[in-house]
């Protein structure tokens, strides 16, 4: 009925893979490994409870009332110094703007710098979410594929040199879907291949925060550039249903997104940005991190050791060093959409690999998630889809 009024921008974007097999997995009988859920036993609730009496009695109304789209300042602050600390940057507070989750960053990145037609370089496999928000935009995609250690770098300087990219997105630590990290030397190769590009360059790191090793941080791509545009999220070492996020870049880039963002939701909740500024300000963020690192490990070597127990022996996956997923691979001649259906009837759930890839239809790959099961509930689910797998 309301097809003749539907702009094309609508038309052409999917609707979340995610987001439909989640409504799927809602019933109580089914294992789920399909979301890219934090455990909720990691959320910090007394803490945040104490939080929200003290910004109550401390600020009064203003936690009500219509803030500033660029954010709170206390909490771009705490953000400036995190990264100037951790990263040896020179950050000041107007080098940051607070989202709605890193996902409205993307889509704020894609009003500002993608015009029908723009090519935007991809891993492949991406971040489905960030295909879906470029997709309205008219982004035409090229995807380079993922090595064990990065980008491929041949393929890389083939796509730069011929296609030419406006924009490259890229989610350089335990990336989604695949959990791997670009090494050291991957970054610098990648680096030297597009420094003198017309580009801008999107890092996305909502995990980087989650290494299971005590290794250092590595550094972004080209950390510093004018060019690059850096997000990230409470999300995953705070909690989710606040939903704030960044983006990190120079001043004219900021106050461009901060136009875009004007347009699209005035600000982000300040209730949630005076909660989280405070809960960061009065608790040891580093220390609760690592009671998270510790659970995610556990729980990832409970998945990889009942995926070597169960899976049949030519199914390859991914060993996770961090962040929230592993990576299967069927194998050449399988579908992981016919598994799908398989192991929903055996009620459990997992993602596809084909959203995560531009113009596939199916692919012998999908993604599962530790984080949001115990170990008890990882080892029958893993179970159950070997089952699938073997009558697949």
């Amino acid at each position: 009925m309301f097809e003749k009024y539907l702009s094309e921008r609508i038309k052409r974007t999917p609707s979340s893979f995610i987001r439909e097999i989640l409504k799927v997995t809602q019933k109580p009988e089914i294992i789920s490994f399909a979301g890219g859920l934090p455990n909720p036993i990691s959320f910090p609730q007394e803490e945040l409870k104490i939080s929200m009496e003290r910004i109550a009695n401390n600020f009064g109304a203003k936690i009500y009332q219509y803030s500033t789209t660029i954010g709170l300042e206390s909490l771009r602050e705490y953000i400036v110094q995190r990264y100037n600390k951790n990263f040896g940057m020179n950050l000041s507070i107007e080098n940051v703007i607070i989202t709605t989750g890193s996902q409205q960053a993307q889509d704020l990145i894609g009003k500002v710098f993608v015009n029908e037609g723009d090519c935007v370089m991809v891993e492949k496999p991406s971040y489905l979410g960030l295909l879906q928000a470029f997709t309205m935009y008219g982004a035409n995609f090229i995807q380079t594929q993922l090595n064990d250690d990065g980008l491929d770098i041949e393929e890389l300087k083939k796509t730069v040199a011929l296609k030419k990219p406006k924009v490259a997105y890229l989610i350089p630590n335990f990336q989604n879907p695949t959990g791997l990290t670009y090494s050291e030397q991957n970054r610098k190769d990648v680096f030297e291949i597009i420094k003198d590009e017309d580009m801008i360059l999107i890092q996305d790191d909502p995990y980087g925060e989650l290494r299971f090793s005590d290794e250092k941080r590595l550094p972004y791509i080209g950390q510093g550039s004018e060019k690059n545009i850096y997000l990230g999220s409470f999300s995953k070492i705070v909690t989710p249903g606040m939903r704030l996020g960044y983006a990190i870049a120079s001043k004219e880039i900021i106050r461009e997104l901060e136009t875009a963002k004007q347009a699209s939701d005035l600000h982000s909740s300040i209730f949630s940005q005076y909660l989280i500024a405070d809960y960061l300000e009065n608790n040891d963020l580093d220390k609760h991190i690592e009671k998270i690192k510790k659970l995610y490990k556990s729980q990832a070597e409970t998945m990889v050791q009942a995926m070597k127990d169960y899976f049949p022996t030519d199914v390859k996956f991914t060993i996770p060093k961090g962040g929230m997923f592993t990576w299967v691979d069927l194998g050449e001649g399988k579908s992981s959409l016919k598994l799908f259906d398989k192991a929903i009837a055996k009620q459990v759930a997992f993602v596809p690999g084909n959203p995560f890839y531009v113009n596939v239809e199916d692919t012998t790959t999908l993604r599962l998630n530790y984080t949001n099961a115990d170990s008890e509930t990882i080892k029958e689910g893993i179970k159950r889809l070997a089952d699938a797998m073997k009558e697949a």
